[in-house]
């Protein structure tokens, strides 16, 4: 289980959402469950921390590997592709999930459904009420050789669970899990929070979600 704070202040942009997190003492969880090693055992080093300001949730991650891409032109696109970090949320058990995967230079895709397939994407209302900050710049750009420390941080409104009439995350409690991939990178990878003992890679695996509990 994930106890996720109520910050009580105000933040608009995403920037300033890190440095918060630091002042409220909001601690890092890794992302370190490496499920499929013999196919895909690169493990970069990767965690996440969450609050919320009861209409939004704040969404931190901060990466460190060593190559990075962002490809992906446009929300909704296959940012997956690229250098990226997800956080799928389930507000009711057995209910629709939403994916919410933002790559390094903070491209979303966001859907919802109830399993993989069929998967509603968000509108671009949606997607552009989504604040993003990435320590890499906004731009698109090829992949990059090297060792490298990246850092994203998200302004996520409770209006983007779309599918729900969610106003506020206090006193919600959703399931969930994170990741972070990076499926054409030159050393692909599929980590996750909580593991996924299954044989192949799938993240749009719901019964192994966690609580994720909104104080």
């Amino acid at each position: 289980m994930l106890e996720v704070r109520r910050i009580f202040a105000s933040v608009n942009d995403a920037a300033e959402v890190a440095t918060l997190l630091d002042s409220a003492g909001v601690e890092y969880n890794d992302i370190a469950c490496v499920n499929w090693k013999e196919e895909y055992p690169y493990a970069p080093q990767a965690k996440f921390r969450l609050a919320h300001i009861g209409e939004s949730l704040l969404v931190d991650y901060c990466v460190t590997e060593e190559s990075v891409a962002a490809v992906a032109t446009h929300d909704n696109g296959r940012v997956w592709e690229d250098s990226c970090c997800e956080l799928f949320i389930e507000p009711e058990a057995g209910g629709p999930y939403y994916n919410i995967e933002c790559n390094c230079a903070g491209m979303l895709l966001i859907a919802c459904a109830a399993e993989r397939e069929g998967r509603e994407p968000a509108s671009p209302a949606i997607l552009s009420g989504v604040k993003r900050w990435s320590s890499l710049g906004r731009e698109p750009f090829q992949e990059r050789i090297g060792r490298v420390t990246w850092h994203i941080s998200l302004i996520v409104p409770a209006t983007t669970l779309f599918k729900h009439h969610i106003a506020f995350f206090s006193g919600l409690t959703v399931r969930g899990n994170a990741y972070k991939c990076g499926d054409l990178l030159q050393r692909p990878h599929f980590l996750s929070w909580k593991p996924i003992p299954i044989p192949a890679p799938d993240f749009h695996r719901p019964d192994f979600f966690a609580p994720i509990v909104m104080q």
